[in-house]
């Protein structure tokens, strides 16, 4: 008789979970016969699922069986539709088509980004008293379907000047999200692709992808997986495997239980064992692309750089429940080739308020490469280079909120009909005029962290008696901080019409146009071309630290481009 978690030997441990089980069902049993007012059961029940779940990972959830299309869709990307984001739009108080998918129903129909949804179906979209978030729920389930069926889509479209009324006759089919929305040439020889997430057969998708360009005539490339949250850990491996040789570890998975642990290794010939390569990372980065960039940073193949990755080692398994529910649980942590887990947060050690910190660098421990190289677990994965993009301004995230650059590039779009190529679009100084214009025109305004921290201290210098002898310099404070948005819409008119560019992209060109204009002025992929093109350097930061003279580096970069 072994002891069990908590110290309870198993006996004791059974013991506690039937007591507690039963009183759980007495105490619903209870509230339901007395309480004064009717319960509604269903609510109750999922209250105490959340507070059961609460005391775990973000990553366990409970999916009820009317949530089982939105399990499915998270797994697979692939989801019975027509194929287009949706939002809620405040200044409808309805829900608009935020974009449509390239080649997808809504799309083939003539539905644009901008349009507001009247009714489908017949059935009128109205929100009543719903919260925002349940009233998108309603519209994306009644626009979900088995494929082949078909409705009647009623819009409002925006105009110049006005706006009109539209129906569209809209095919529902089996919808599938593109992992890789671009992939091209971007420098020379210099192959690039974007992976969007792990979903189902991506790693096919990514070999067709790696075929086209090499076939373009790539002769190195960068894989970028900025913001991709994972996904798959199988779709992961396949794709490690295209660069590093069969039968390699890439993972390891430990888990409380047997089956939780497991070696993946790569099961075929790579596509491409010496082909230079470049991961692009950020802070969303997470799971699966940590995978990928820390196996291939591990196993010394590809230089990582970025900014560091989110931090998930945990893996989650699915769990069938009764009447088609279901559990998505973690059951382990993954180790990549050099022995590390790079999950950044210690979800069993929570504060007593319930908050849970990253793993501080001083208790992180050192592991080593293939090559020899240093790299540390407990904090995601840290780039062979680190390129510090620049933070979202407090304005822009505001514009976004309010709708303001969504509106802005549906007028774009109505007074510029055509756009022949992303290389094309371009701000212009009358174009911004013209969006300061509409802000103004709406009496935007927006939470300045400045003026926020300055009431603050002004308060807490009251508080403490120091206000009088220090009010004349918080007068000139506040004058120097005073509510600009002139001046604000003027600083930050760079990070603003890059948005402005990207959404506007994205009505001519869907996600590859996005991923395209995201690339015209991007620090990390100057530096991917940087490093690609200097074969020493490349060579160098992948080399042993005692290996590291300029003529061995040299002399290994040359019997590398003479083995390709």
């Amino acid at each position: 008789m072994g002891l069990g978690l908590s110290g309870f030997t198993d006996d004791d441990r059974n013991f506690q979970i039937s007591k507690n089980l039963d009183l759980l069902n007495s105490i619903f049993k209870e509230l339901d016969m007395f309480y004064v007012d009717s319960l509604d059961v269903e609510k109750v029940i999922q209250s105490s699922v959340d507070g059961m779940l609460s005391s775990t990972d973000p990553y366990t959830e409970y999916y009820p069986e009317e949530e089982e299309s939105t399990l499915k869709e998270m797994t697979t990307g692939k989801y019975g539709g027509i194929g287009a984001a949706i939002r809620y739009y405040e200044a409808k108080d309805r829900i608009a088509i935020i974009e449509p998918t390239e080649g997808m129903p809504a799309a083939e129909a003539g539905v644009k980004a901008g349009d507001i949804i009247l009714s489908v179906g017949g059935k009128e979209m109205v929100r009543g008293d719903m919260k925002p978030q349940d009233f998108s729920s309603k519209v994306s389930e009644a626009l979900r379907g088995e494929p082949g069926t078909s409705f009647v889509l009623k819009v409002l479209r925006p105009l110049k000047n006005d706006s009109t009324v539209m129906e569209f006759k809209v095919t529902r089919k089996s919808i599938r999200t593109n992992p890789i929305p671009y992939f091209g040439m971007v420098r020379d020889s210099i192959g690039y692709l974007t992976l969007t997430g792990f979903t189902e057969n991506c790693a096919k998708d990514f070999k067709k992808a790696l075929i086209s360009l090499k076939q373009q005539g790539a002769k190195s490339l960068i894989v970028d997986l900025r913001d991709n949250g994972g996904g798959s850990l199988t779709e992961a491996i396949d794709i490690v495997n295209y660069f590093v040789p069969k039968n390699q570890e890439i993972l390891v998975t430990k888990g409380k239980l047997k089956q939780a642990q497991n070696s993946y290794k790569t099961q075929n010939e790579p596509l491409d064992e010496r082909i230079p390569l470049v991961v692009l990372v950020n802070g969303s980065s997470a799971s699966a692309s940590e995978i990928v960039s820390g196996s291939l940073q591990d196993l010394d193949r590809a230089v990582i750089i970025g900014s560091r990755t989110f931090g998930k080692g945990l893996v989650q398994t699915i769990r069938p429940l009764p009447y088609n529910a279901t559990l998505k649980v973690t059951t382990s942590k993954y180790y990549i080739p050099s022995g590390r887990c790079i999950q950044a947060i210690d979800y069993a050690k929570k504060n007593a308020d319930g908050s849970v910190a990253r793993i501080p660098d001083s208790l992180t421990t050192v592991f080593h490469t293939a090559a020899g190289r240093e790299v540390r677990d407990g904090g995601g994965i840290r780039p062979d280079i680190e390129v510090k993009g620049d933070k979202i301004p407090n304005i822009v995230f505001y514009l976004m909120n309010d709708d303001l650059i969504f509106d802005y590039a549906t007028q774009y779009c109505l007074e510029h009909p055509t756009l022949s190529s992303i290389e094309e679009l371009k701000i212009t100084d009358a174009d911004y005029e013209a969006f300061k214009k509409l802000v103004k025109s709406r009496n935007f305004t927006y939470d300045r962290q400045s003026e926020k921290m300055l009431k603050t201290l002004k308060e807490i210098a009251e508080f403490e008696g120091y206000m009088e002898g220090a009010s004349e310099e918080f007068k000139a404070l506040e004058k120097k901080l005073s509510h600009n948005l002139d001046r604000d819409l003027d600083y930050f008119s760079k990070q603003i019409k890059s948005y402005l560019a990207e959404e506007i992209a994205t009505r001519y060109f869907y996600q590859r146009g996005r991923a395209m204009e995201r690339l015209k002025e991007d620090e990390d992929l100057e530096k991917a071309i940087e490093i690609l093109k200097d074969p020493v350097r490349y060579h160098q930061i992948l080399s042993a630290p005692e290996a590291k003279t300029t003529d061995e580096v040299a002399a290994a970069a040359v019997s590398s481009e003479t083995k390709r």
